[in-house]
């Protein structure tokens, strides 16, 4: 016999005489009593609210439909005195694109699909190195390969990311915002 069967059947005999034993239970004792009292009581209160209690809720991005191609960022901040909350949803670029890239690929269109990829250098990268580089002006395979050294300068290129003007001021706001609230809190 298995040691676990052997516990089934420990545990069904316990069970079975738990229940045999509430089965055959005396009737339970009942008693009776009757009680008369008046009370009279009198209460006089006095409550003061003084301050809001803090609280800073960050507001939900929501980025859980699979159909988006966005990050939703948010965060908050309570001091004694101040509380701030933001947010704010980013595009993820390389998402778009594999999205495009699956649109064109199932309506058939799979030269335009394997184009919109190579338009990353990282997909383009990867093409050259197993010796099938990407489509170019409608061209494939080698005669895509000379049209490329032919124009070097439309070949996607790694570039570090770079802030354009509205980005670095966003940016600059949020860091000073940042450094003031840290500030706040620590007084």
């Amino acid at each position: 016999m298995s040691e676990r069967f052997r516990n089934n059947l420990i545990a069904f005999f316990i069970v079975l005489v738990f229940l045999v034993g509430v089965a055959n239970a005396a009737d339970p004792i009942v008693t009776q009593s009757t009680s008369n009292s008046t009370v009279t009581s009198s209460t006089t209160g006095k409550t003061t609210i003084r301050t809001n209690p803090p609280s800073a809720i960050s507001p939900s991005i929501n980025a859980s439909n699979s159909d988006l191609c966005a990050i939703g960022v948010s965060g908050a901040v309570q001091t004694q005195i101040i509380g701030i909350s933001t947010g704010q949803a980013y595009r993820d670029a390389n998402c778009e694109r594999l999205k495009i890239s699956k649109v064109l690929y199932d309506m058939g269109m799979k030269v335009a699909a394997v184009s919109v990829m190579c338009q990353d250098w990282r997909t383009y990268d990867a093409m050259e190195k197993a010796g099938t580089p990407c489509p170019i002006g409608g061209l494939i395979g080698d005669d895509a390969a000379d049209m490329w050294k032919l124009n070097p300068k439309q070949m996607p290129r790694k570039e570090p990311a770079q802030l354009d003007r509205g980005d670095w001021f966003e940016k600059l706001a949020n860091g000073i915002i940042a450094v003031l609230l840290m500030a706040l809190l620590g007084s």
